[in-house]
């Protein structure tokens, strides 16, 4: 699937930041996918994952974004180690991904936290 701006949303926050329209602190970005830092991290590694086109959660995933999603799996532990993560299986990762009102979804496009470093946390 390639990102198209019949796949985005003026009014989106994360497709603006996917766009460059408003600054991020980048990790990572190719055709598909764009990570950045969380503007209130969690925790000392604290980064978010979102595909550059506006899918607005998860629930609304279909079988044509299961490449997407698995290169987001894939992807997710190698730059949670180049962030700063140590190695599994002493170190790690947590992920979420908040899903509808119920789910504590804030923005409502697909968004991964992919979080870690020594704990406790501030938060999770």
């Amino acid at each position: 699937m390639t990102p198209s701006p019949l796949h985005t949303d003026p009014d989106c926050l994360f497709c603006k930041i996917a766009a460059g329209k408003i600054p991020s602190r980048l990790v990572y970005q190719d055709d598909e996918l764009f990570a950045f830092h969380d503007i209130h991290p969690s925790a000392p590694v604290h980064f978010l994952m979102i595909p550059k086109w506006h899918i607005p959660a998860m629930a609304l995933l279909t079988d044509e974004h299961a490449p997407m999603m698995g290169r987001m799996m894939v992807l997710a532990p190698q730059l949670a180690l180049q962030q700063g993560c140590r190695p599994y299986p002493q170190g790690g990762f947590r992920m979420v991904c908040n899903t509808g009102v119920d789910g504590a979804q804030d923005i409502h496009h697909l968004h991964i936290h992919i979080m870690g470093g020594p704990r406790p946390w501030l938060r999770g």
